[in-house]
């Protein structure tokens, strides 16, 4: 008989992995001007989309499959760049699949359900069982293996993964109500007014956008989901409400996949998908022990990234001294006579001399000039940030010469910087 480790392995292996990665992120504002949402920088080095991918490899699935739509240069880019070592002679892929006009040659991708509905031919080629649907623009370390498994021993056609968020918060995501065999009775996509959870009335249970399909059942489904002429072809929308409406789909707990370092520790997901939650999620990392492990080499987080030499921190004197504290500082970056506090560096940037800076998050190629001071801010990539210039300390300056976020990050990009001139 096979041991379970082993019977998980053979469901990755029969599985695809439908990575959704079409949305434009309008919510992160200027950062998604020139990219996808998935294709924004994230914790010093990886693009958000690295993380779904990485759970994948590390889950055992290796047939991958990214749906792609709004100006996905930057991440199709990437995804050539950093994930082509998979081997299709060993069953292995990484498919880039943007809209292409498949059905005619008016309709592009009209929501999620669609992306896939369109490539159905593509996929059923590849002979999967199993489907995981999956966001490319979340943050979270999760074995996709332990869901896979739980959907077939439940019998399930459909699954979807859940995590208790607080109640104040849950007007942001699908929230679902299960019954005493997980079975989701009730489905509202990011209700005004959204129920609590039984026995917990400051939490409530939301989907992550995370499912798992039985093949054979996903065809059949969205074929009636495109013959549906009131749909929106979206699986948060349209699809998985119709599913729970006819006792289809099954919940399964996010804490009994997720990847901890330690089993005390926070079941951690995050949607970066405003200012606010972006910055946060990125200084989550600079806290001595953070939630989520990135240095567990055990489940690495796999991306790709220039050649840079080690960072370097120069000067020592009293008032010039390049030091930086509680932060991540990443290759190619010099630190020149300045002070950095619990901010995060991403490649190649350069802060000068008699800079401070705290709770700063700066993307690559950030130079930042002598005496400027930046507190609570996000650096857009290859901003020049002249000398002297204070942003952070005055909020209704900010507000004027930048975007200010209702939780007061300030997001500077280079034509906000170049607008100051």
């Amino acid at each position: 008989m096979l041991s379970s480790a082993r019977t998980q392995q053979r469901l990755a292996q029969r599985s695809i992995a439908l990575v959704l990665a079409g949305g434009r992120g309008s919510r992160l504002k200027q950062l998604t001007d020139r990219r996808a949402k998935p294709a924004v920088f994230f914790g010093g080095k990886f693009r958000i989309i690295d993380f779904a991918l990485s759970n994948c490899i590390n889950s055992g699935v290796r047939r991958i499959a990214v749906l792609s739509q709004y100006k996905a240069h930057s991440l199709l880019r990437h995804l050539q760049m950093g994930w082509s070592f998979l081997r299709p002679e060993m069953n292995e892929f990484l498919d880039l699949l943007p809209a292409q006009q498949r059905i005619d040659e008016a309709t592009w991708y009209r929501g999620t359900a669609d992306a896939v509905y369109q490539n159905f031919d593509i996929f059923r080629a590849a002979g999967p069982e199993y489907f995981i649907v999956l966001a490319g623009d979340h943050i979270y370390k999760m074995d996709y293996s332990n869901m896979l498994a739980d959907h077939v021993d439940k019998g399930a056609d459909c699954t979807v993964a859940c995590i208790e968020v607080p109640i104040d918060q849950a007007s942001d995501f699908g929230i679902m109500a299960v019954d005493d065999s997980m079975t989701i009775n009730d489905f509202l996509e990011k209700p005004k007014n959204p129920p609590a959870m039984g026995g917990k009335p400051d939490r409530a249970l939301a989907s992550m956008g995370v499912y798992v399909f039985t093949a054979d059942f996903l065809y059949a489904e969205l074929e009636r989901d495109h013959q549906h002429a009131g749909s929106s072809h979206d699986f948060g929308q349209d699809v998985i409400p119709d599913l729970v409406s006819r006792g289809l789909a099954v919940a399964h707990s996010f804490e009994a996949s997720c990847v901890k370092t330690t089993a005390d520790a926070e079941a951690y997901w995050r949607d970066v998908g405003t200012i606010d939650a972006y910055w946060a999620a990125n200084l989550d990392l600079v806290r001595p022990t953070p939630s989520l492990d990135i240095y567990d080499p055990s489940w690495p987080i796999w991306t790709y990234q220039q050649q840079f030499p080690p960072a370097k921190f120069i000067f020592d004197d009293d008032d010039r001294r390049g030091m930086a504290v509680d932060s991540m500082v990443s290759g190619g970056c010099i630190i020149s006579g300045a002070t950095v506090r619990r901010s995060l560096l991403f490649s190649n940037c350069r802060v000068n001399s008699y800079v401070q800076t705290c709770e700063a998050v700066l993307l690559p190629d950030v130079l930042v000039g002598r005496h400027a001071r930046l507190n609570k801010v996000v650096v857009d990539r290859g901003c020049r940030v002249k000398d002297g210039l204070v942003i952070g300390e005055d909020p209704e300056q900010d507000a004027k010469r930048f975007y200010l976020s209702d939780g007061g990050v300030t997001l500077v990009t280079a034509e906000m910087l170049a607008a100051l001139d």
